[in-house]
């Protein structure tokens, strides 16, 4: 009986030790396998999705802390200074290397601050005009 594929006793063993492992290869990064920074999406979401967070958590996070060391009063005059961190995008977009991720950041912040207040205002007509 003769076949192709091979027998028990054909097979190379081999150990462990001697197994080819899978490295990366010295032009590609180390990390995960989905995360294609050269991709070019990856800026413009990046961005966008980082304007939108900073819109919800930068103004919280001042409040917070500052409600923890000042009593009510205090930091209602003091959250106007929240503005300066407005200074990073704008950074961002005056760096010729991070231009297009601060472009991105600032679309973000508007059409996050445009969906508030739309919505806001929205709630509000609903709520006045449905009064009675």
């Amino acid at each position: 009986m003769t076949t192709e594929k091979p027998t028990v006793e054909d097979v190379e063993e081999t150990s462990p030790d001697t197994e080819a492992s899978p490295e990366p290869p010295d032009d590609e990064p180390a990390g995960p396998s989905w995360w294609h920074r050269d991709h070019p999406t990856f800026t413009a979401l990046t961005g966008f999705f980082t304007g939108l967070l900073f819109v919800a958590l930068v103004p919280a996070t001042y409040v917070a802390v500052l409600s923890l060391m000042f009593d009510n009063q205090k930091v209602e005059d003091l959250f106007p200074f929240v503005l300066v961190t407005l200074v990073v995008p704008l950074a961002l977009v005056v760096n010729q290397r991070t231009r297009r991720f601060g472009t991105y950041f600032w679309i973000g912040i508007v059409l996050t601050a445009v969906v508030v207040v739309g919505v806001a205002a929205l709630v509000l007509w609903y709520l006045v005009d449905h009064q009675t």
